[in-house]
C-alpha cells in the first residue's frame, strides 16, 4: 500500500527563525567578501549573542572546538529567487539549478559558514564569540551555532561538480602611496594580509579579465582599499593597491 502524505499547505508549513546574535565583521560591504569561508583566514569577526540567547551558559563547553558552522540570513540578499543561477566560477553567464550552487539569491536566504573559533569572550555579562577565516558581512543575522566534526564531516574524496578545486589566487602589490599608509597603522601587518587574502580573490565581476584602467574599491574594516588590474609580461594577472583611504 502506498503511504499517503498530506498535501502541502505553505502556510502551515512556515517556520518563524529569530536571530540568536549578529556578525561584527572586517567586511561592512558586500563587495569584496570572499565566495567561501576560509579563503581569507586573516579576516576577524565577532558574533555577538542576543537576549536571551546571550547567557553564558549557552556556551557552554564550546571553547574545546575550534570550528563552528553558522546558519545564517544572506539579509542583503533581495528575497526574490529564480531558479537558474550564474555561478562566478563559471564565469558568470552559464546557468546552473540554485539548489546546484551556493547562490545568496535562494528561497529563504539561508547561508551555511565554517569558521574558526578563536575565543569566548563572556567578561561583559554576554556572549561574544571571537572568529576568523569567514566570509560574512557586518550585521548578519545568525540563526544557529553547531561545532564541527572533522571525522563527520570532512569528505576529501567527494565530487564538487563545477568547483572541484580552491580558486586561482592573483599576486598582490602595494604601490608606493599604500605602503605608506599602512606603516602608519597599529594594524599594519594584519591589514595587509587581509588585503592580500581577499584581493587574491580577485573580486572584480566574473566577466571583467586582464588589464583594465579602471580603479575598484573594497571596503575592509574601517578603509576603501582601491586597486586595479595590471598584466605581467608572461600574461599573467595581477592586482595593484594604489591606495588606501579611511572611511
Amino acid at each position: 500500500m502506498t503511504p499517503m502524505t498530506a498535501p502541502l499547505d505553505s502556510t502551515a508549513d512556515a517556520f518563524a527563525l529569530t536571530p540568536i546574535g549578529r556578525i561584527e565583521s572586517d567586511y561592512p560591504d558586500k563587495f569584496g567578501i570572499p565566495r567561501q569561508p576560509g579563503l581569507a583566514p586573516a579576516a576577524r569577526g565577532r558574533l555577538v549573542l542576543l537576549p536571551p540567547y546571550d547567557d553564558p551558559l549557552t556556551v557552554r563547553g564550546l571553547e574545546a572546538f575550534s570550528y563552528l558552522w553558522l546558519t545564517f540570513v544572506f539579509h542583503h540578499s533581495p528575497e526574490r529567487w529564480t531558479p537558474l543561477v550564474r555561478p562566478p566560477r563559471l564565469g558568470g553567464n552559464a546557468k546552473v539549478g540554485v539548489f546546484a550552487s551556493r547562490s545568496t539569491h535562494r528561497p529563504n536566504r539561508l547561508g551555511l559558514s565554517l569558521v574558526e573559533l578563536k575565543g569566548i569572550d563572556t567578561s561583559q555579562g554576554g556572549v561574544a564569540l571571537e572568529l576568523a577565516s569567514h566570509d560574512l558581512l557586518d550585521g548578519t543575522p545568525v540563526l544557529d551555532i553547531k561545532p564541527y566534526l572533522p571525522w563527520a564531516e570532512a569528505r576529501p574524496e567527494a565530487s564538487a561538480g563545477f568547483a572541484p578545486d580552491a580558486p586561482p589566487q592573483c599576486a598582490v602589490d602595494f604601490a608606493a602611496e599604500a605602503e605608506t599608509t599602512l606603516a602608519q597603522r597599529e594594524d599594519a601587518a594584519s591589514l595587509r594580509a587581509l588585503i592580500r587574502q581577499v584581493l587574491a580573490q580577485d573580486p572584480r565581476p566574473a566577466y571583467r579579465k586582464g588589464a583594465e584602467t579602471r580603479v575598484y574599491g573594497v571596503r575592509l574594516r574601517d578603509v576603501d582599499v582601491r586597486f586595479r588590474a595590471l598584466v605581467n609580461e608572461a600574461g599573467e594577472t595581477r592586482l595593484e593597491v594604489v591606495e588606501i583611504v579611511a572611511v
